[in-house]
């Protein structure tokens, strides 16, 4: 346990700090979730008015420091190609 004034504060900094990540953590999730459902299913409508409002979650945790850059960078890459995908196959 921290004795110091100092380490005291720290360690709720880092309590808080803690919560606030793993909510926007649980939210990017989910609404990842819900995206790659709508790519699954390949419904190309639903699937493009989530990829606007996932990015915008991915840059915001991004930018909050919940998650790695590259690692939102690959998330946005890979969403936004396979939307693009499943609006491009009914012309194969």
């Amino acid at each position: 346990m921290a004795h110091h004034n100092s380490a005291v504060r720290q360690r709720r900094r880092s309590i808080r700090r803690n919560a606030i990540n793993r909510q926007n953590k649980s939210a990017l999730r989910s609404q990842v979730k819900k995206l790659r459902e709508a790519i699954q299913q390949s419904d190309k409508e639903t699937a493009q008015k989530l990829v606007s409002s996932t990015v915008s979650l991915i840059d915001r945790s991004v930018k909050k420091g919940a998650i790695h850059k590259n690692k939102g960078a690959r998330f946005k890459s890979r969403l936004t190609r396979q939307v693009g995908l499943i609006s491009s196959s009914p012309s194969k």
